[in-house]
Formats: structure tokens, sequence, C-alpha cells
């Protein structure tokens, strides 16, 4: 996030905001602690937020991230509602995981993404200073979808955790079982699944691209690279006919041309 493309002035406060993210994602999702004390954690991390927000010292415990945290609250006005969103993603993931749950359709599934994912394009658009509706928009649309691309990707690490985030509607309509599929290979059930919201995630995010040309100087040409490794992930997940179940397609040094060739063009 605070790559040498981003303002030397603006990795300071998008370091505090990534420490911030990273570690409540950390707490809800690494290490072998149960459910409850996870929970109890985030709670804790919110009440940090909080007071740091109000101008007031937040606990001993994170001191490495809202120290940070703070100093760019007070000298940048971040919202503390966007920042909070992120942690209500969080918690929802431990107890969707803790009970097994997944997303009924891509109303929730979106409902969930607008938390987990949008915030982050928010919080920086906020810090260059562009807060215009449409940019807004866009930025959600680009956040939203990359969001969508990590899980048709990590579909082989997320099923063996109990994560399900193929909506169940669009699942019962191509006759993909849940339980069924934490066994069997790749079918041709999965296969129209996986293609279906592949094109969704392919469109949300060309819906968002003109953005790249909103956001100044070398964000702009930050957010190209962004949103054209997402598209690359889902050109990798089509060549594999959409068989991620059994294979996480990644990024590759070679495939950084063609993303330059085609962030040129956006």
């Amino acid at each position: 996030m605070a790559s040498v493309l981003c303002p030397a002035h603006l990795r300071p406060p998008i370091a505090a905001i990534y420490w911030f993210a990273r570690t409540a994602d950390d707490i809800a999702d690494e290490g072998t602690d149960p459910p409850e004390l996870r929970l109890s954690a985030l709670a804790a991390y919110r009440a940090d937020l909080a007071a740091v927000s109000a101008g007031q010292p937040p606990s001993p415990r994170w001191p490495q991230v809202f120290v940070p945290l703070q100093k760019a609250i007070a000298e940048w006005s971040l919202p503390e509602p966007v920042l909070a969103d992120l942690l209500s993603a969080f918690t929802q993931d431990v107890i969707k995981t803790r009970d097994k749950a997944g997303y009924a359709d891509r109303a929730e599934l979106l409902d969930y993404c607008q938390r987990s994912a949008a915030p982050v394009g928010r919080l920086l658009l906020h810090l260059y200073g562009v807060d215009d509706a449409v940019s807004l928009q866009h930025s959600d649309a680009i956040c939203n979808a990359l969001q969508l691309i990590n899980f048709w990707q990590d579909l082989s690490l997320d099923l063996p955790r109990g994560r399900f985030y193929l909506p169940k509607d669009r699942s019962q309509h191509h006759g993909v079982d849940e339980a069924a599929l934490q066994q069997n290979p790749q079918s041709p059930a999965l296969t129209g699944l996986m293609e279906e919201h592949v094109a969704w995630a392919r469109a949300l995010m060309r819906s968002g691209a003109p953005l790249v040309h909103r956001v100044p100087g070398r964000a702009g040409w930050e957010l190209r690279l962004v949103a054209q490794g997402g598209l690359r992930i889902l050109d990798k997940i089509e060549a594999l006919g959409f068989a991620t179940r059994h294979q996480r397609p990644k990024v590759r040094a070679w495939d950084l041309p063609l993303m330059l060739w085609r962030a040129f063009w956006m």
C-alpha cells in the first residue's frame, strides 16, 4: 500500500491504516484461539479505536497499532465509521466460520465486501482528497471486485477452513452441494458456478475502472496495476478451467509486462 508510487507524506497514514487492518485480520484469522476469544479481542480492539478517535489514550495492548493510528486520525481526520466497518467485517468472519454459515445470495456477500474491502479504498481516497460520489462508487466497485477475486482464487484454502463464499442461491441453481464439495474434485456444476462468478467479478472491476483517471499522480498508476492484477488472476482462473478447488493461481513476475501494457491503455 505504501509503495514507491505513493507520495512520501502519505506513507505514514497509509502504513497506520494498513497495520490497523492487518492486525485486526490476524486477530480474526490467525493462530489457534477459539472464536469466543477472537470476538473478545476484536471487541477490545474496537474500544481502542473509539478511544483514539475521541483523542483518548488506548489500552496498552496494541501500542504499535493505535499510537500511529491516533496520529493519523488527528492529522488527516480519518473517519472512524469507515475504520469500524473493517472490524465489523472481521467479527462477522469469525461468527460465520464458527457457525459454518455461508452467504445466501450476492447481496449478502456484497454487504460483507462493502465492509471488508471498500473501506480501504475510501480511506485512501480520503487521503488524496477525492470524495465525490462517483469516485466513491467506482472505488467500491474495484475494492469489492478484488475481494470477490480473492474468494474465487482461494477456494482451495477456504473450503478446508469451513469458509464458503459462493452464494448459496447460485450454488443451488448450478447443483453445487457445499458438503459434497469438501471431498469431491472439480465437477461440471462447480465449473459453471465459478465461470458465472468470475464474469461477475470481472464486470464489477471494469465498472470501477474509470476511477484510475480521477485519482491524481502516481496513485492513479498504482491503482491501474492493482486493477490489472485482479483481472490477471481472473485470466488465470479461466485458464485453469475455473478449477481453483484444488489449485490456487498467482500473479508471477512474468505477468508484469502484460499488466503494465494493459494498465497503459486503461
